[in-house]
């Protein structure tokens, strides 16, 4: 029998596991309507659909679960709790994470109960009406499968001394346990948080008091959390946001010290403990540790410094008083703000502080990137910030690199460093991700091999041999890439090997590794979800004391999920092919007239610059390539992220700036049309008196009456004089450019143009569509779309890539290259996976349709592959080699 670890477990869409490693977690509080002014206005006047953005936000910004309140007096409780989470559910990218349903009210909490999926958190329950009343209430949570937070509260009033707090947890956790048949884990406790600084001597422990109740918590009842309303602390001193942020990192970094695991706070209110200025600071920690506050002291001085940043505002002012630190706290302060100005000077002077060059690496080099590492691992630093850190370590290990040789010492005890291998694995071509984590694991003190991209199988196990590598890890972008790493994860166990497999990249997921990699291979395969894992992920398959436990527990979590995707039932609503074919998309081909292109056969596109592309960049995917998620521009003024995305944003200005003013790179296209003509599921081509056949794919989901079941092919009339189009385009010049920041040790500025370029590419696709709605092809001539609307997809026509969800078929684009003649007008390469090279290239085709729209194909049935596999001529394996993701 699989032992169930006994984590708190909360689940949304998408599952969320409390694991002990897990970092503090975050609940976002701007769906309370006593939290966001913005949400409460937006509710009151019935706009829900816009305070789902508001949501969506809070989930963009990272918090991993969303709180909804609706207790207002002027509003219906239980109406808008309803109204609200029915909306919220159907919206999979906020109703993926777990929902805390948060009422003083419990017909609002059943309510909400009622509407929401996976498993949620109540807050809160407690005993302020007695314990039979608590009793029912937990009863009801229990029963919709809840998880609660109980409030220090019961029939005398809310617990605000540290044993009222320990005594009011421990009654509520026998009876939830005892009674009513709670799982301990379960259970989170809410002990209070009170506002501090008031000015009331009896108000100044209540911080100390949560501190210490939180510690005795944890010891006494250790498989439940704690949670707090973190802003409460600093009710004192609303209106002045410098003081509060302050205040809200020091109390947490004691908190979470103490074992508080999760709480509701505005992350935007929040700055990193370390950075906070000294002076207020030990102000803030005289005053929530209640120190040196007799009469009221540390109250009054914090108090007296608070005007003062009242008085002057938040000016930034260039400080260069870390300068006067000794050489360690120097080095420390550059790297987690990622300073190079000094870096050689105070690696020369550290190295002639300490007896050998190694000992300034291994001393305050690593433990000013453990702490750049604790900074990320909690959330405090964000990843453009570390890469930035990365850059100054290696600037300073470069520095020093000539004296360790010198020593003959270069590699000295490099065998007590663990190594990680990394690789892109064959026929793929993509590396940001994998040189993110390589930075990322860098930082934590890991020695990194990276291997680079289209990495062979062999020369991948062959190399891990040869460096002594502890973990490998793979990376891939494209579907094949899932394929070789099966086969990776096959080598692996045929040579008998032992090191951990970690395996990331954006096809990737939990369930493929685990129904597909996983039996592949017995010694610890692992689905690495993003860099800010891979350091926990690492830190626990290289500890001893926790790899056999971690793999274990995986390995068990991994059978479960096989478990579960082998024996769900097999969905029966699909459409035989033939009935499928016969709901296709419906168009009055006699009422239109198909366009005509300007030219037919094939046009190269030349002397474009970056300066003609940069107005059609979409920089949201360029922030979610460095793990900022949200909007543009409004990253650029969130609360959580804004001030390090403002900075990411101008430095990527900045090096566009000279990108385009020294011709770094350089953009290179072609595009063409052909007359075409509808076959069924088949679109005819005419080129130089030769037909060529492309195939495309049909949905067979059973659909809603008067809903067809999209194919491509379905946008190509069946009577002479439609056309269809194609396009490639690529970005070259990328890798001196790479190179040379490689020998700089600049991360920062490589990763900085490899995610440049790869925006630049499909700026150029954007680009190009447009010239063809309104001048090659000539369709939308009067067109007028600004560039958001253009990101937004409201212009008429579309440009499917092969490989992609409507046309999954990879193998197209050797027709899509063939009619370009795309290799000699663009220099793009095919790999064998069918990854184009260079990385920053984009292809498609072009259609005029104005119904025509993107959609996905979905799963596809035996007889659809079949049917397809003849009309391509190609044996039903080969079919199925490339179609075995889409294959039902």
């Amino acid at each position: 029998m699989t032992l169930i670890k006994p984590y708190l477990r909360l689940a949304g869409l998408e599952p969320l596991v409390v694991r002990p490693e897990t970092n503090f977690v975050n609940v976002g509080e701007r769906t309370n309507v006593t939290g966001s002014k913005m949400f409460a206005r937006l509710i009151r006047e019935n706009k829900y659909e816009e305070a789902l953005s508001v949501a969506r936000q809070q989930v963009e910004n990272g918090a991993q679960i969303i709180d909804v309140n609706m207790d207002d007096a002027l509003l219906d409780g239980v109406q808008a709790m309803v109204t609200f989470l029915n909306l919220l559910q159907s919206e999979p990218d906020i109703a993926r994470i777990p929902v805390m349903i948060d009422s003083s009210k419990f017909e609002i909490i059943e309510a909400g109960l009622k509407c929401v999926q996976g498993k949620c958190i109540v807050n809160s329950i407690s005993m302020k009406e007695g314990e039979a009343k608590f009793i029912e209430q937990a009863h009801i949570c229990r029963d919709y499968g809840a998880a609660v937070i109980v409030m220090a509260f019961d029939e005398v009033g809310q617990a605000d001394t540290e044993n009222r707090k320990v005594e009011i947890c421990h009654r509520a956790y026998k009876i939830l346990t005892e009674q009513v048949g709670f799982d301990p884990q379960d259970i989170i406790f809410d002990p209070n948080i009170f506002a501090v600084a008031t000015g009331l001597e009896e108000h100044n422990n209540y911080g100390v008091d949560f501190i210490n109740a939180t510690r005795r918590i944890k010891q006494l009842m250790p498989l439940t959390k704690v949670s707090g309303g973190v802003s409460n602390l600093s009710f004192s001193f609303r209106g002045n946001d410098h003081v509060r942020e302050a205040m809200h990192s020091v109390f947490l970094f004691h908190a979470i010290k103490a074992g508080m695991d999760m709480g509701i706070v505005n992350a935007g209110q929040l700055v990193v403990y370390d950075e906070i200025e000294p002076t207020l600071r030990d102000l803030c920690e005289d005053v929530i540790l209640n120190r040196n506050n007799d009469n009221n002291e540390a109250t009054e001085k914090l108090i007296a410094f608070a005007e003062t940043v009242k008085a002057k505002g938040k000016e930034v002012k260039k400080d260069e008083t870390w300068r006067l630190a000794p050489v360690a706290e120097r080095l420390k302060h550059a790297l987690v703000n990622g300073i190079t100005d000094y870096v050689d000077a105070d690696t020369e002077e550290a190295r002639q502080l300490l007896p050998r060059p190694l000992d300034v690496i291994e001393g305050p080099l690593m433990d000013g990137m453990n702490v750049v590492g604790d900074l990320f691992g909690a959330g405090k630093m964000f990843l453009p910030q570390v890469v930035k850190s990365a850059r100054v370590m290696k600037k300073s290990v470069a520095y020093l690199t000539p004296f360790i040789e010198a020593e003959k010492a270069e590699n000295a005890d490099t065998s007590q460093v663990a190594t990680i291998l990394l690789a892109t694995v064959k026929g793929d071509v993509h590396d940001i991700g994998k040189n993110i984590v390589g930075v990322v694991l860098a930082c934590n003190g890991y020695r990194i091999v990276d291997l680079g991209v289209m990495v062979p199988t062999d020369k991948i196990l062959e190399e891990a041999q040869k460096v002594g590598a502890d973990i490998i890890g793979l990376s891939g972008l494209i579907t094949p890439s899932l394929d070789e790493m099966v086969h990776v994860a096959h080598e692996m166990k045929r040579r008998g090997m032992k090191q951990p497999l970690l395996i990331g990249g954006a096809t990737t997921s939990r369930m493929h590794t685990a129904v597909k990699i996983a039996p592949q291979y017995d010694n610890g395969v692992i689905h690495v979800l993003d860099a800010s894992r891979s350091v926990t992920v690492a830190g626990s398959l290289l500890n001893n004391d926790t790899k056999t436990p971690y793999l274990q527990s995986l390995r068990n979590e991994y059978d479960k999920l096989a478990e579960s995707f082998h024996a769900k039932k097999v969905v029966k609503n699909y459409l035989p092919l033939a009935a499928a074919q016969q709901n296709k998309v419906p168009i009055n081909w006699e009422g239109y007239t198909p366009p005509t292109p300007a030219f037919t056969g094939t046009k190269t596109i030349s002397e474009i610059t970056v300066e003609t592309l940069r107005p059609y960049i979409d920089w949201k995917p360029f922030f979610i390539a460095w793990e900022m998620h949200g909007n543009f521009p409004d990253i650029l003024t969130d609360k959580v992220v804004g001030t390090e995305a403002t900075k990411l944003y101008n430095d990527a200005n900045a090096l566009l700036d000279k990108v385009a003013a020294e011709q770094w790179l350089t953009p290179k296209g072609v595009v063409g049309f052909w007359p075409a003509i509808n076959e069924g599921d088949d679109v005819l081509l005419q080129h130089n008196d030769q037909t060529t056949k492309l195939n495309f794919l049909r949905q067979q989901a059973q659909k809603a009456a008067g809903q067809p079941n999209f194919s491509l092919a379905d946008y190509i009339s069946q009577e002479p004089g439609d056309h269809i189009g194609a396009f490639a385009v690529t970005i070259h010049g990328l890798e001196q450019w790479i190179k040379k920041f490689e020998a700089e040790h600049d991360d920062y500025n490589k990763i900085m143009l490899q995610a440049l370029a790869d925006r630049l590419a499909e700026a150029f696709a954007e680009y190009l569509h447009e010239k063809v709605r309104k001048e090659y092809w000539g369709y939308q001539q009067a067109e007028e779309l600004s560039n958001e609307q253009l990101i937004k997809e409201e212009y008429v026509g579309i440009r499917p890539a092969p490989g992609y969800p409507a046309c999954p078929d990879h193998t197209e684009k050797y027709k899509l290259f063939a009619l370009l003649n795309a290799g000699e007008a663009t220099g793009i390469t095919l790999t064998e996976s069918l990854a184009m090279y260079p990385a920053s290239s984009v292809c498609g085709w072009y259609f005029s349709h104005p119904q025509s729209q993107y959609f996905g194909i979905g799963k596809i049935q035996r007889d659809q592959l079949e049917d397809y596999a003849k009309r391509k001529g190609e044996p039903i394996e080969y079919a199925e080699k490339w179609l075995r993701p889409v294959l039902e």
